[in-house]
């Protein structure tokens, strides 16, 4: 029955998950096919010396005239995260605060499926949602050594993970809201309020020394925000990443088991 459910959610998703999808590729395929033109380019990297705070509200540290950096300061560190959260949260505001309005989810709760099961569906659903920003930008580096561009590509595939799992987790804390309060708006606002603050953070950090001392709270920058194209992801990213994500899960279930369904 839960693939039932996780069937039926990415159907009712599939336009925007594939319209996403191949927006990304196109993007990011455009991107790797110019990088020829710049990598030699060092007036990009002298603009971001001389103004790194400007640089640094959009992700932008170091040089980005070496294929981390490029990939970094046109995907990874904006672009990427802003695909992967549209998707994560768009679904799980609608995942059960959606569906409570529409109706659809008093249909499913008259089925013989604990609501621990629903969630644990949905989640799984927010998983595969998440999965396509990175996976698909993934496949079109691979296409990166036609251009001259050639990444680390155990950090990259490192990043592909994290990112998946900070799209995970901001899309959780929408699916969260959602089974607390029952509103779409209130689950798609306090996702995207706290996905900007955490951003903002993370990108901060480096150039504002009161945004220094919290930058450890931004997922963002345990995720694509502290060099990790070039270091790789470490197991603590990873498993802080995941941790949350299994918290906001664990808490959307108590949540739900006590939402008044429509």
């Amino acid at each position: 029955m839960p693939v039932d459910l996780i069937r039926l959610d990415l159907r009712l998703r599939r336009r925007m998950l594939i319209g996403t999808a191949v927006g990304a590729a196109a993007y990011l395929f455009l991107v790797v096919a110019v990088y020829p033109t710049f990598q030699h380019d060092t007036a990009f990297d002298d603009m971001i010396a001389a103004n790194p705070a400007a640089a640094a509200a959009f992700g932008i540290t170091g040089s980005i005239t070496s294929p981390e950096g490029w990939l970094s300061a046109n995907m990874y560190a904006n672009f990427g995260p802003l695909l992967a959260l549209m998707l994560t949260i768009g679904y799980g505001s609608a995942a059960i605060a959606g569906q409570d309005g529409e109706g659809l989810l008093g249909l499913l709760a008259t089925l013989p499926v604990p609501r621990a099961r629903i969630v644990a569906a949905k989640a799984l659903t927010l998983l595969v949602a998440a999965l396509v920003v990175p996976v698909v930008s993934y496949a079109v580096c691979l296409t990166g050594p036609h251009f001259e561009l050639n990444p680390r590509w155990g950090p990259l595939l490192g990043v592909t993970v994290a990112l998946t799992l900070l799209a995970f987790d901001l899309g959780a804390i929408a699916l969260l809201v959602g089974a607390i309060s029952g509103s779409r708006g209130a689950a798609m606002g306090a996702a995207a309020a706290i996905a900007a603050s955490a951003y903002l953070i993370s990108s901060l950090s480096p150039v504002v020394d009161a945004v220094h001392r919290i930058q450890w709270l931004s997922p963002f920058l345990w995720a694509v925000g502290d060099g990790q194209l070039t270091r790789g992801v470490t197991v603590a990213e990873l498993g802080a990443l995941t941790g949350l994500g299994i918290v906001l899960v664990g808490a959307t279930i108590l949540a739900f088991r006590r939402l008044d369904i429509h």
